[in-house]
């Protein structure tokens, strides 16, 4: 989850690699360091964001050098301080690592290297790591890139490294496992550059190796780059990938925050996500990976999908939509807990894995577990080439373009709007819907952009509702069928910008616990639009009403009932109740925002996370 920039060749390093951990800080903001060379080794750090590296690095000395690379951290083994932030460097000085990913046995590594003498200043793995290393490349008298080599064949984890040795100025060894790396070329190989994703070097270069499982590079200053598979030292043919992204899409474009900003691009990133696939005036669906294995979808006895957080809420909406639609039984699985109970899987299963980065290591491990059980992976991501793409048999990528804040935003509409498409998709090849509804449908989703950006006009009264709640300790937020899944989201948009305790319910299960809470300090989200179970919601805020809860209601345009007995009403467009979840969370994420502002909080680095959660 930390993030790596790095750079070798002839321009000054420092600027570089200190713009890329700022585009990186979303993966950790703990602490943050960096290694420059420029006749010796200079190495800053500090416990702290980017912006305090900076201010510690006022002497222009400090910044020379053409080969460096940084690292923003969030903190696995060692609590943030200035000690255990990266670089960490060997016990003789001459080795120098930055580490995304866990070392799993280094505790085991760190015992005997002790015994043979070696000292230790952090509480990290990746320490033990870099003198590993060095006891290698001492013992087996070897190159830097061989030992290694010779170390990540003794180590059991995840990682993402970039190793230095002062005594080769000129080189700079890649490693992956787990964790996301890659590449970017510069012209004739006469530089490079190293990040956790392309974001850091996207101004400098479209061409990018992403670097697979298990493999190592040694990336040399006019040079081409040498790729070998770490078990057995093969040598690797690097696959070049041109990048689709632009400079500016990872910057703020005048808005205050990232979220924000991500939050006003959906109806261009749903846009972005239909386009060429959605024909909806010829009733045309096209999404290659599943007319490519029609036989396989059709044919399934279940759906299984895995995801963490707001993917897994994604999740539970496609629940919904495949049952309805398609009629083929759902189940949907936290990831982080769905390989560790020996789950039922055979050939005749479909897993879809979703996550925004493509990249998380509790899915990626689902996804493993099913292979090898024969089940078929679709992967629905956002990231091309990421490692979720490459580990699936087919998929579907999102489209919405790098989502920089931390809380998801557009990742989560993306991900319903492909899920619709599949599900729609199924739909019409299995006869389980009629074609009329079908077209419907179609036409319908097509809309949907339009009505989010009818919705976001209506920020302003939103805001003034967040000034009243602004305060509040506690929160409730409760939908009922497509809207159940939407008020966990909700309720986990509040908690991790706000930290605002919030939890999500079905609104039928507020009489069987939790009516126990609410008095007249207890805010009630509500989402009450009038399809699927209107009458029933609005039974249970009159049991909410009638013990002084607050009730904020989310319902459809024109509503009248709703209105008589909540304190405030938010409402958005008509639309089929399907779709409604990509509705209904445009006005609970900019609740969370503006609470969040208004309580001075970080809200795109809140404590404690990061973006893409790439360690178990």
């Amino acid at each position: 989850m930390c993030g790596i920039a790095g750079y070798i060749g002839y321009r000054d390093a420092y600027p570089i690699v200190i713009k890329g951990l700022q585009r990186l800080e979303y993966r950790g903001y703990d602490s943050a360091g960096i290694l420059l060379f420029d006749k010796d080794v200079s190495i800053s750090k500090t416990k702290g964001k980017v912006s305090d590296l900076e201010a510690i690095m006022i002497n222009g000395i400090f910044k020379k050098g053409s080969i460096g690379f940084g690292h923003t951290r969030w903190a696995t083994h060692g609590v943030p301080n200035n000690v255990n932030s990266h670089p960490h460097v060997s016990n003789s000085g001459e080795l120098v690592i930055i580490h995304n990913g866990i070392i799993e046995n280094y505790d085991a590594i760190k015992k005997e290297l002790i015994k043979r003498g070696y000292t230790f200043q952090s509480d990290t793995d990746t320490e033990v790591l870099v003198n590993l290393i060095e006891e290698v490349k001492k013992t087996h008298d070897c190159k830097l890139g061989k030992a290694v080599q010779i170390a990540l064949n003794q180590v059991i984890g995840a990682y993402a490294i970039a190793v230095f040795d002062k005594a080769k100025p000129d080189e700079i060894i890649v490693a992956k496992l787990g964790s996301p790396i890659a590449i970017g070329i510069g012209k004739e190989n006469k530089e490079f550059f190293v990040a956790s994703d392309a974001s850091p070097f996207i101004e400098y270069t479209k061409d990018a190796i992403y670097l697979e499982d298990e493999e190592m590079a040694i990336i040399r200053k006019n040079k081409e780059i040498k790729i070998r598979k770490i078990k057995d030292d093969s040598l690797i043919t690097p696959q070049v990938q041109e990048l689709k992204m632009n400079l500016e899409q990872i910057e703020k474009g005048g808005y205050d925050h990232f979220m924000l900003k991500e939050i006003h691009e959906q109806p261009n990133a749903i846009t972005d996500t239909y386009r060429g696939r959605l024909i909806a005036d010829q009733g045309i669906i096209r999404l290659s990976g599943v007319d490519n294995n029609l036989e396989k979808f059709t044919n399934a006895n279940r759906i299984i999908i895995v995801a963490c957080g707001t993917s897994w809420h994604a999740g539970l909406v496609a629940e919904y939509l495949f049952e309805d639609f398609a009629r083929i039984p759902v189940e949907v699985e936290y990831a982080s807990e769905f390989r560790y109970r020996n789950p039922i899987l055979t050939e005749k299963d479909i897993v879809i894995a979703i996550s925004q980065s493509g990249e998380t290591a509790d899915t990626l491990a689902a996804i493993k577990l099913a292979k090898e059980k024969g089940a078929f992976v679709y992967g629905v991501c956002n990231v091309v080439g990421s490692s979720i793409a490459r580990e699936s048999d087919a998929g579907s990528y999102t489209h919405a373009g790098p989502e920089i804040g931390v809380a998801s935003t557009k990742a989560f509409t993306t991900q319903i709007t492909v899920l619709s498409l599949m599900a729609l998709r199924l739909a019409n090849v299995k006869g389980t819907m009629s074609s009329s509804k079908y077209h419907m449908y179609l036409q319908e989703l097509e809309l949907i952009p339009q009505k989010i950006a009818s919705l976001l006009k209506i920020d302003d009264h939103i805001k003034e509702i967040a000034k009243t709640y602004l305060l509040s300790n506690n929160c409730l937020y409760l939908g009922r069928g497509f809207n159940f899944p939407v008020a966990l989201e909700g309720a986990l948009k509040l908690k991790e910008i706000s930290y605002i305790h919030a939890e999500g319910y079905p609104a039928a299960e507020m009489k069987h616990g939790p009516i126990a809470l609410i008095d007249d300090r207890m805010p009630v989200f509500v989402i009450a639009i009038n399809k699927g179970h209107y009458e029933k919601v609005v039974s249970n805020i009159q049991e909410i009403k009638s013990r002084k809860g607050k009730i904020i209601a989310v319902v459809t345009e024109g509503d009248t009932q709703v209105k008589e007995i909540a304190d405030h009403v938010i409402e958005i467009p008509e639309t089929e109740e399907a779709f409604t979840p990509l509705l209904t969370t445009i006005p609970l994420q900019l609740l969370s925002y503006h609470i969040a502002v208004m309580r001075n909080c970080n809200v795109d680095q809140p404590r404690n996370l990061a973006k893409s959660v790439t360690v178990e």
